[in-house]
């Protein structure tokens, strides 16, 4: 399993890198100026990464003990993508509806063009960050004995 430390890591790095590309694609992708999208972006984030920490504790916990061991296969790391953002997308929407005064209809199309992008970035980016930096096997041994 990972550690505490390699999950802050994690969040940090996701959610930071994931505002430098999102906020500006949304000012174009959705016609609302970039204060407005940024706040969006920060709040989102915000939301996200307690979210985030959360969501992998829990999927992790339930990867080890019904497979004894956290590597995710392509397969899991779709599954455990897209339940991530539909988690998210219930959390955020009444978020955007309000701050944006629109409808929950309308937050609901922004939000769900949101998920698109972040769906694509987290496998991405979860793909890539699990290259960079593997999960030791000493980690997961040692916490199948905790």
């Amino acid at each position: 399993m990972r550690t505490t430390g390699d999950r802050i890591r994690h969040t940090l790095g996701f959610e930071i890198i994931g505002l430098l590309i999102f906020a500006p694609l949304a000012t174009v992708a959705f016609g609302y100026n970039m204060f407005e999208m940024g706040t969006m972006a920060v709040v989102g984030s915000i939301v996200a990464t307690v979210w985030n920490y959360i969501y992998n504790l829990l999927f992790d916990h339930a990867m080890l003990r019904l497979r004894g061991s956290v590597r995710k296969t392509t397969l899991i790391r779709v599954f455990h993508a897209g339940l991530f953002e539909g988690g998210l997308l219930l959390f955020f929407l009444p978020i955007i509806a309000w701050y944006l005064a629109i409808s929950l209809w309308d937050a609901f199309t922004m939000g769900m063009a949101m998920s698109v992008f972040y769906l694509v970035y987290a496998f991405v980016y979860n793909l890539l960050y699990d290259k960079v930096f593997p999960i030791p096997d000493s980690t997961i041994l040692n916490s199948c004995k905790e």
